[in-house]
Formats: C-alpha cells, structure tokens, sequence
C-alpha cells in the first residue's frame, strides 16, 4: 500500500492571500510526478553509484610512455605517419584515415616515437601501434592546430572536418562520427537526438561534462544539426541530474530549435533506440537505423568535443573517463590523454596502492556493459568511457551466486527493452542453434545491455552467451 507521507518543501509553493502557509505537497503526488516522464517499456534499475557526479573533472599527469593503437574505431585502422625517431608534438597528425570507415590520429603528447609494433589491447589481442616517449619537461598544451571559421562552411566541409579530428562516439561505440553524420541524399533527418542520459551505473562522465562545459555543448549541437539538416535538436536528460538541466537551460537558443528533454532515470534509456521511443514515441525498424526515421542520435561528450575542437582545429588528443570502483581510493573524472596505460591511471587514483593486480578486476566502460581486461599494460582508447576496478572482496561477495537451471520465471522476458526472449535463445544458444536465434528470434535485435543477466534468479550469464553467438553469426556471414 502506498504511504501517503507529507513533506515540506521550502520555497516550492508560494504562501497563501490570507497569509497561512501553503499546504505542502504529498509525496504520494511527487512520485507520481516523476512516474509520468517519458521513458520506454520493460528495462531495469540497477544501483546507480554515482558517487562521482559531484567531483569536478581533473587533469591527469602525463605518463612517461604513451600507446596508440591504430584502431581505435570502428572501421579499417589509421596508416601511420611517422616513423621510430621521429619527434612529434601534441596535436600532431601521426596517422592518416584509411578509406571512409577509418579516422586519423593525433599525438596527445609532445615527444618522440619509439616504435611502431604490436601492443596489448583492451580487448586481450595485440594490435599495431605508435608508442611514443613523452619528454618529461612538456605542457599539456596543443601545438599543433589550424583553426577554422565554422560559419562559413557548408555540411560537407563540416563532414570533412569532423572526419579530420579525428572524432568517434565516446559514448562507448567508437563509430566515426563523421561516417554518422553523413546523410544519404534520399534520406531527410527531421530531429537531432542529444543523449545525455548516461543509465550506466558508476559512470558520470557525460554529466560532469555537461555542467562544466555547456558552451562547447551546443556549439557542437549547433554543427551537427547543420552537418544533417536536422530542424531541431532535444537534449535527453535523465531526471537525477536536474543539475545538468538547470546548467543548460539558460544557454538554449531562443529560437526553440534546441529543447531539452527529462526522462525517467532507467536502464538502458542511454540506448539511442530506447531514447528515440522515450522522446519521440518512434520505434527503429527491426535491422534498421534510426535514419530510417529521421533521427541521428549522438552522445554529449562527442558533441562537446566537436564544439571545441572544430573552431579551434584541433585533433582529438584526450577524452573525459570516470574512474571508480570499491578498490579506487581517490576516484573522480580526468581528462586522460589517449594511450595512457591503465596502470598509470590506476596508480594516480590510488587504486594500485599496496594492491597486486592478481588481487583486483578492472573493467572498461559501466557495470552492465563494460568488459574486463587482461593487462594493465593495455591504453585507454577513445571509447572508453570509465574504468571500475573492484577488488577481490568486493568480487566474491557479489559473484558468489551459483549457475541453476532455467526457472521459466519469465523476468527476462519482462526486462528486455527490445521485446525478446531471452530464456529461450539462452536455450538455443546452449544447444548452438544459431541459426534460429537469427533467422527465427532475432538475435540481432539484441544490443548486449545486460538486463536479462541482472535479473536472472538462476544466475545463467545470458548476455555472455549471446555475445558468443552473435560473434560466431558474424564469423559465419563473413
């Protein structure tokens, strides 16, 4: 039964002509309130964490030796520019795009590359790259830049020069931007979807970059919108950052081209499907995009970036990444120059102090989706979004959980944003019926949020299983 429990709220409500204060609002009324933003069917709420939101966003010291994979996108990987011996400075073009899925690479330090070889990878593999030597006496400062009048150039040349800097979506995907933005002609984009919604648990990132540098925000709105020919632009916020909202509401253009939206706080709303249904009630095609629908959906953090990088000429260098966990003792948001080891990260936020790495699990990106490593040796890349290092306490009180057979409970079903069925392709996927997952239950439907994992009572790690078979799938199609 709901408990209609009355509180007050100062300055909420103005007093009354006859001088008695106002009645206060019922809490029973604010909840509902809040029930009636927009939001989607089906998702979870997992334990949000976000201690950091409150912590201004810091600069990283340089580490002594910096590692550039040429793929750090999605796409074919960069060419280099340089060569071993080569003094380099930063902002410095040191890969070229190799065709129209590829973006170059700019050095984020002044020094000299050492080697151009393979190096460990996030990802476990090792893949080719740059490794420079960062001179101990340089600055932070970019010195390498051609700005640009932003003004007057058409979307084309706007296209060109977000492929230049060499922009991804930092939301975690690391798809060219540019390659996003570019629009079929018999295509037309009505909406600009600005998602600032961040339902990762842990992650803040994209909220502290939202209050610090709202300017940037909409100067890169302002970019896209012209790059798309998108009439409008809405700003998907979810309610627990009013603070952000509050920052941003006042720099609106008052035209009313640009809004900004409040959603339930829910995960996955930061999907760009699930936020497309929230703001606009639309649904993306089953396989399609959601340009299909006249929507282009990009993350705050690569618009911001767009808007400072652009005028300025300027490649990207660095990128905001939260870094927190039970095992971090100084946690917060930094601007981490890309390459910079995970190691060196770990040890300027005292997650490396007096622990062994045996004795910790790091994983890159939130909670949900995010995936653990192998080496700390590994660099921070330009999708990633947070790093979470937990330590061997916290992973066996919270992994402690057995594997059962399936209950037909049916909660997976229930917590699926994308309306499948989870328990059942978990079946087909044990059996390694693939090719009904596909062509029978729409495997690939399904983007790896981790809803039907969280909530299942008998512990089957589904998420996993459907990685494996999604893998396998496009192995086989190749």
């Amino acid at each position: 039964m709901e408990r209609r429990e009355e509180i007050e709220a100062p300055g909420a409500l103005p007093s009354r002509q006859d001088g008695r204060p106002s009645r206060p609002f019922r809490l029973s009324s604010y909840i509902v309130s809040l029930f009636r933003r927009k939001s989607f069917a089906r998702g979870v709420h997992p334990d949000t964490h976000k201690s950091t939101a409150g912590k201004p966003i810091r600069r990283l010291p340089y580490a002594p030796r910096i590692s550039l994979p040429l793929a750090q996108h999605i796409g074919k990987p960069a060419v280099p520019l340089v060569r071993p011996g080569e003094e380099v400075v930063r902002g410095q073009p040191i890969a070229r795009a190799d065709g129209f899925l590829s973006v170059p690479l700019h050095s984020p330090v002044t020094g000299r590359v050492e080697a151009i070889r393979l190096h460990p990878s996030a990802s476990g593999a090792w893949v080719e790259s740059i490794i420079i030597r960062a001179y101990d006496s340089s600055t932070q400062e970019v010195l390498w830049r051609e700005p640009r009048d932003m003004e007057a150039l058409a979307p084309e040349e706007i296209l060109a020069a977000v492929k230049e800097c060499g922009m991804v979506g930092l939301g975690g995907a690391a798809f060219p931007s540019h390659v996003k933005l570019s629009i079929p002609p018999e295509r037309r984009i009505h909406t600009l979807v600005v998602n600032g919604c961040e339902c990762e648990p842990y992650l803040t990132c994209d909220h502290r970059t939202m209050i610090e540098h709202p300017a940037d925000l909409l100067r890169g709105i302002g970019y896209a919108m012209r790059a798309v020919g998108a009439q409008r632009a809405i700003i998907g916020v979810e309610d627990n950052k009013p603070d952000a909202v509050a920052v941003l509401t006042p720099l609106l253009p008052a035209d009313g081209r640009v809004t900004i939206e409040m959603v339930r706080t829910k995960y996955p709303q930061g999907a760009e499907k699930m936020l497309i249904k929230s703001l606009l009630g639309l649904e993306v095609p089953a396989g399609g995009l959601p340009l299909d629908i006249g929507v282009v959906v990009n993350n705050v953090g690569t618009l911001t970036l767009l808007g400072r990088l652009l005028p300025a000429g300027e490649g990207l260098t660095e990128r905001v990444v939260t870094v927190t966990g039970p095992a971090v003792k100084r946690p917060g948001n930094f601007w981490v120059p890309l390459g910079t080891p995970i190691r060196h990260v770990l040890q300027c936020s005292g997650a490396l102090d007096g622990e062994a790495h045996a004795e910790l699990e790091v994983v890159l990106g939130g909670s949900m989706m995010g995936q653990a490593i192998t080496s700390l040796d590994a660099p921070v890349t330009k999708g990633v979004t947070g790093i979470l290092v937990y330590d061997r306490e916290w992973i066996s009180r919270e992994t402690a959980t057995k594997v059962y057979p399936c209950i037909k409970c049916g909660e997976c079903v229930q917590a699926c944003p994308m309306g499948l069925n989870p328990a059942l392709l978990g079946m087909l996927a044990a059996k390694r019926d693939y090719d009904s997952m596909s062509a029978d239950y729409h495997i690939a439907d399904c983007f790896e949020c981790g809803c039907c994992t969280w909530v299942c009572p008998s512990g089957i790690p589904l998420v996993q299983q459907f990685r494996v078979a999604k893998g396998l799938l496009r192995a086989r199609a190749a």
